[in-house]
């Protein structure tokens, strides 16, 4: 979705504003880290910005310490819409496969689960006495001492945001308390908070600790969205949601051995008020279809549902030993004060009764600690989706439970992508801090029972979408390198999607709800035919091809469903015969292509009558000179000889079509009609060159030029990435140099890198560097996201703000993680074909390797070397093109451990090997 669009849509009735009060004024020490054994380098500190530093765990993974005092830094504040988050709230994703936890700067965590529908499970309403999860309180016989939820008062406050957890080092008075939070490695719905206490005075001490998790959950609800959107003066969106959540009763019972408790909630059902301003939307809806949400809501199909009206149980337990006591009213708890909580005064009181929103997990440890002692307490928080159950959980995670995080953080490690060179160290830590933030970004829905890479950020966060359908796709494509169960999820999920007309929507919501809007975009087929295509040539897994899909909405397969090679004959069916071409034999637009401004933000509703019959995009076609050729090539290795030769000859036609749109020096962008004519002729839009390049359209006497073109006209001016626009079209609705009106774009970056590594080695890793999260963190330092995590588009140099971004959620998109990823790969030239694979290696570096369990590659100062290794065993080509100067220097073949002559003609070399799945084909060219 376009961020401004979302943005307009959820102002509407944005009146009331939250302060939190968290938002203390006093000031407090800017607490600074705890020093390093190793004195820090100057390369690991590069791209830390001015919020924290980088450094290295005690598990040798990357990590940031984070060192900003946000209660009193002016560079923490952001502008926001106060009604979603605090303007000083950064934000770090914790997670696993199976959950995401949203870790704050002060300390708190929010559990996101999408079983039934995504959501929070524990809610952030300061203003409610709500304040998320996981954090804990410290208090002895004189009194309340400290807590892990950042507010000022301790004398040293240090939080390491890690691979998979949230640390908090806190001091007072004689304690120190060290709180991690993480998410055990794997796909059990859980997290644990590991507290060590130490006492440093000189006196046995006898401290009580309150571990709290709240339990009020906060649905992501698309229909709260649409009443607010829609409705004049309405409530926020935020209200409606927190409204609808007030509707669960809940119940708490004591789990044997007093370990913890566990919490289970009922709907109510839905107030006669809420269930008139449904009626009263779907109404304004059928009056005026044109708007965003399109006409009224179509009835739901089996099985779906706007928001969860059975949220699975959750539970909080002490692993290391039994509870002391416990409660559940948070309101009771901290009664206007976080600082200061008045349950802190005595033991807890052991109420199992309370039902309401105030409803929270605290369970209350004793401890007696002698000078100079250390004690460790372990608790675990989960929720039971279907398939689980609280008593194996906890028995799994009682053995050794100060084990778990250790052996969590070296799974993180041992699965982590490495793509490194001395050149650059940082650009190791990159690479595998991006594969987690990736890996980390997974749920599990269960109403297509798949995992799924939601785009995250404001559109999953704010909006409540898991969209658009080619996100996800795009996110999964370096899964393909290091965990294809994943890709073949993602996969299977979005076939799941088609519907009976063939069309796959625009985004899910709720619970398997195609996505109330009025978008239509012509590209998403091709995203499906081409991560299929990439994902089979690359890992041979031809059986996965075979598998059967169950048609929307059903969950379990029949044996006369289609099977994934079905589905993927659909799509490029839909694609080539239902959106067709237009007159120009360019593939038609409807009301938007990736661009999803590009009609419908962009026209009247008069205009968007006329353009979306006939509109042509170039954008696609030029993409998909490329993926239909890919799809035919992954045809051919099956034997499928005929249906690849259709699909090549579309390919052929959407690349002449392309070709005949130069102009000047680079491609148009598209055809609107008669009166609008062509968009891209006034200047140049980045969207179509690097497809243009990577599908063969561009001649070889044009090349060069498109490429300088590309250089000055987008790249030059820009310090963190290419820019969408040369200039801003003053006909969009985007401010000049944001979102699609000259913004920066990962998700046309990646191909551009991709593009101009089959041209020009060194500016392609130019600008694989200058789309960093470090290089953007060098550039703009003063800017806390693009430090650890980023949006997917940035503000270029042609806004008025380079380097921001939409402020209210501006982290955790996984664009900012995935093409970086993915395209390191294509820095490699590496292309998969139905025989084997090619390379084309033309970095400016001397040294270099990129290391993932399916493919390697190494260059050093004694030649190259690398290895394949498919799922399944055969004999495969390898053709590596090299640069002339290079070239020349090759003088021995190594292949499997044999020495072969090694055979080679105009720039390129090739040979070929066996693998099984157990031995790679390995080679190795060395220099004379």
């Amino acid at each position: 979705m376009k961020r401004r669009t979302f943005l307009e849509l959820a102002s509407l009735g944005l009146a009331n504003t939250l302060t939190p009060r968290t938002l203390v004024t006093q000031a407090a020490p800017h607490t600074r880290p705890i020093r390093q054994d190793q004195q820090q380098t100057a390369t690991e500190a590069y791209g830390s910005g001015h919020f924290g530093r980088w450094q290295t765990d005690a598990h040798g993974l990357p990590a940031y310490r984070y060192t900003c005092n946000q209660l009193t830094d002016p560079l923490a504040v952001l502008p926001v819409d106060k009604v979603w988050r605090s303007p000083t709230d950064h934000m770090h994703q914790v997670g696993n496969d199976r959950l995401v936890a949203i870790a704050s700067n002060y300390g708190h965590v929010q559990v996101r689960q999408d079983e039934g529908s995504p959501k929070f499970l524990n809610d952030f309403c300061p203003e409610e006495d709500r304040y998320g999860a996981g954090i804990g309180f410290l208090a002895d016989d004189n009194g309340f001492v400290l807590s892990t939820y950042y507010t000022g008062a301790a004398t040293t406050f240090d939080r390491v945001f890690g691979m998979g957890y949230l640390q908090k080092r806190v001091a007072a008075h004689a304690y120190v308390v060290d709180q991690i939070i993480f998410a055990p490695y794997g796909d059990d719905p859980v997290l644990i908070s590991q507290v060590t206490i130490t006492n440093q005075s000189a006196q046995t001490v006898r401290p009580r600790w309150v571990e709290y998790w709240g339990c009020q959950n906060y649905q992501f609800s698309w229909r709260s969205l649409m009443e607010s959107g829609v409705l004049p003066a309405a409530p926020t969106a935020v209200k409606r949601r927190r409204d609808f959540a007030a509707r669960f009763s809940h119940r708490f019972r004591k789990l044997l051995g007093s370990k913890g408790l566990l919490e289970t909630q009922t709907f109510l059902g839905r107030t006669p008020e809420e269930q008139l301003a449904w009626q009263q939307t779907q109404e304004s809806l059928r009056a005026k279809p044109t708007g965003f949400f399109g006409g009224s809501t179509a009835p739901l199909a089996a099985g779906t549902a706007m928001e969860d009206l059975a949220p699975p149980p959750t539970f909080l337990v002490s692993l290391d030993a039994p509870a002391d006591n416990f409660a559940t009213s948070g309101k009771r708890f901290f009664d206007g004060s976080i600082e200061h909580p008045p349950g802190m005064t005595a033991s807890l009181d052991n109420d199992l009764s309370v039902q309401g929103p105030e409803s929270a997990f605290l369970l209350e440890r004793k401890l007696v600690l002698k000078p100079g002692e250390s004690r460790t307490l372990s608790f675990l928080y989960g929720y039971l989706p279907e398939g689980f159950s609280a008593d194996e959980l906890i028995a799994r995670y009682s053995v050794e439970p100060a084990s778990h995080w250790p052996r969590s953080c070296a799974k993180w490690k041992s699965i982590a992508p490495i793509f490194r060179t001395p050149a650059h160290p940082w650009v190791e830590r990159e690479a595998m801090w991006s594969s987690y933030y990736l890996r980390s970004g997974l749920t599990y829905d269960s109403f297509f029972r798949e995992h799924i890479l939601s785009q995250g950020a404001s559109y999953q966060y704010l909006a409540g979408l898991q969209g658009a359908a080619r996100d996800p796709l795009q996110h999964v494509l370096p899964f393909i390198f290091t965990d294809p169960h994943l890709v073949r999820s993602v996969l299977r999920y979005t076939l799941k999607e088609i519907q009976s007309d063939g069309s796959i929507p625009y985004a899910i919501v709720g619970h398997g709800i195609p996505m109330p809007c009025v978008y239509q975009p012509s590209d998403l087929q091709l995203w499906v035919l081409w991560v299929a295509s990439e994902y089979v040539l690359a890992t041979r897994d031809r059986e996965f091809l075979q598998e059967r899909i169950p048609l929307y909405p059903r969950h379990d397969t029949r044996p006369d469903d289609p099977t994934v090679l079905d589905l993927l004959s659909r799509c490029f069916t839909y694609f080539t015969s239902t959106i067709g071409v237009g007159r120009h034999g360019l593939q038609r637009l409807f009301n938007g292509d990736w661009n999803d401004s590009i009609v419908y933000t962009h026209l009247t509703p008069e205009q968007r009558e006329e353009v979306v019959p006939i509109g042509e995009s170039v954008l696609n076609s030029a993409m998909a000179a490329y993926v239909l050729d890919y799809y035919a090539e992954m045809l051919d290795g099956l034997g499928h000889h005929e249906p690849a030769t259709l699909a090549r000859a579309k390919a052929k036609a959407q690349r002449e079509a392309v070709s005949a749109q130069w102009h000047d020096r680079w491609y148009r962008r598209a055809w609107l009609d008669e009166n609008l004519g062509w968009m891209g002729e006034k200047q140049m839009w980045l969207e179509p060159q690097p497809w243009a390049m990577i599908g063969g359209c561009v001649p070889k006497e044009k090349i060069t030029a498109l490429v300088t073109t590309i250089d000055d006209l987008v790249r030059k001016p820009s310090p963190i990435g290419a820019m969408l626009l040369s200039q801003p079209d003053p006909t969009m609705k985007d401010e000049p140099g944001t979102g699609t009106n000259g913004g920066i774009f990962y998700a046309i970056n990646g191909t551009l890198i991709w593009a101009l590594a089959l041209e020009n080695g060194e500016m392609a890793w130019d600008e694989w560097k200058k789309n960093t999260l470090a290089r953007h963190a060098e550039i703009y330092p003063d800017k806390w996201f693009g430090i650890w995590s980023g949006p997917d588009a940035y503000h270029s140099v042609q806004s008025t703000q380079p380097g921001g971004t939409g402020v209210d959620f501006p982290v955790l998109n996984m664009h900012a993680h995935a093409w970086p990823l993915y395209a390191s790969v294509k820095l490699l030239g590496a292309k998969f074909r139905r025989d084997g694979i090619h390379f084309k290696p033309d970095l400016p570096l001397d040294d270099y390797e990129f290391n993932t369990p399916l493919l390697g590659f190494k260059k050093t100062s004694a030649g190259y070397s690398g290895w394949y290794a498919p799922m399944t065993a055969g004999y495969w080509r390898i053709e590596i093109t090299l640069p002339e100067k290079i070239f020349h220097r090759l003088k021995n073949l190594t292949v499997n451990g044999k020495q072969e002559a090694l055979h080679s003609d105009d720039g390129w070399t090739s040979f070929g090997g066996s693998s099984s799945p157990n031995a790679p084909l390995r080679w190795d060219i060395t220099f004379g």
